[in-house]
């Protein structure tokens, strides 16, 4: 699904990508500018003042107090996820990290250029940006290899009866989709010129459209038109930005039209149930932990970065 995210935020809240074979995250970045001079050294990855005002820029961008000191602090403390990231091989690809800022760009009616643009303008540049978010996105697989490594994030049978318990011995209640998405492909070439027309045949055509089980069929009858069966979704498993659609659209309807990297999408809702099994109860009771997280730091992601902290070579220069 595509998705868009703030600036704030850059992707934090994780866009949930498969693991690719490509690697965003390089060993060489924050790359220095010639003629920046080296400010810190973390375990050899040198730090500018070129990155550091890269750094201070990106925070005024996103309207975030602090100067020089806390832009230094920051970096470091992404120089050390960087380096624990490629050491266990769980860096997001490329197109990973390409495709987050395509739909933030999209999101504020932006092509990447003219958000490349505005960012070299604010400072920041595009490649930093990206640097962000490649880190961003990665680390949250880090902490999750580490902390859940032995049952790959799952919630173990003793704790999901645990939480039961605790719910009175009563199984949550959750929402189950089954959903199709369909896609109007804007190659990136020609995204300016056609946008708004790919965008009015979508709209159009989700009066027509025909059903799930005739989806296919519908989409050959038009130019550029792809058709992805994302299976079994429960309501605390869909994206942010596909949520509140999908909960106003009902059974065998359609969501309202976005605009994406890939072009202009809408959700068809080929299901809707409501289902208190086990695997229900799992996906409620994670959704539960991960919105208690966000309140606040992760403090697994804390603890494992104040380790990396005690261990790393910190050179002030």
């Amino acid at each position: 699904m595509g998705g868009t995210f703030s600036v704030k935020r850059a992707l934090a809240a994780t866009i949930i990508a498969g693991m690719l074979a490509g690697s965003m995250v390089s060993a060489t970045a924050p790359s220095a500018y010639a003629a920046s001079s080296v400010a810190v050294i973390v375990n050899n990855t040198p730090i500018t003042s070129g990155d550091i005002a890269k750094r201070v820029a990106f925070m005024r961008l996103q309207k975030l107090g602090g100067g020089a000191a806390e832009a230094r602090k920051e970096l470091i403390d992404e120089a050390l996820k960087r380096d624990e990231i490629l050491r266990i091989r769980v860096s997001v690809g490329t197109s990973d990290v390409d495709a987050a800022v395509a739909r933030f760009a999209a999101g504020n009616k932006l092509s990447v250029e003219q958000l490349s643009q505005i960012l070299d303008k604010s400072g920041v540049t595009l490649d930093h940006f990206k640097q962000y978010v490649a880190v961003a996105m990665s680390w949250p697989r880090a902490v999750n290899l580490r902390y859940n490594s032995g049952n790959n994030g799952r919630l173990s049978n003793e704790e999901l009866v645990r939480r039961m318990q605790e719910n009175g011995g009563k199984k949550p209640v959750t929402t189950e989709y089954f959903l199709q998405q369909v896609i109007f492909v804007v190659p990136a070439a020609k995204r300016n010129s056609i946008i708004g027309k790919r965008q009015a045949e979508a709209n159009a055509s989700r009066a027509k459209f025909p059903g799930c089980e005739q989806a296919k069929v519908f989409a050959a009858t038009m130019r550029d038109v792809s058709i992805r069966n994302l299976g079994r979704m429960m309501i605390q498993e869909i994206p942010e930005d596909w949520k509140g659609l999908v909960e106003k659209a009902g059974e065998g309807n359609t969501t309202g039209t976005r605009v994406t990297e890939k072009g202009v999408e809408y959700l068809a809702i080929c299901k809707k149930r409501e289902v208190n099994d086990d695997l229900a109860a799992e996906v409620v009771f994670r959704a539960e932990d991960i919105g208690k997280k966000q309140g606040g730091e992760d403090p697994n992601s804390k603890k494992y970065l104040d380790e990396l902290r005690a261990k790393a070579q910190i050179l002030n220069k």
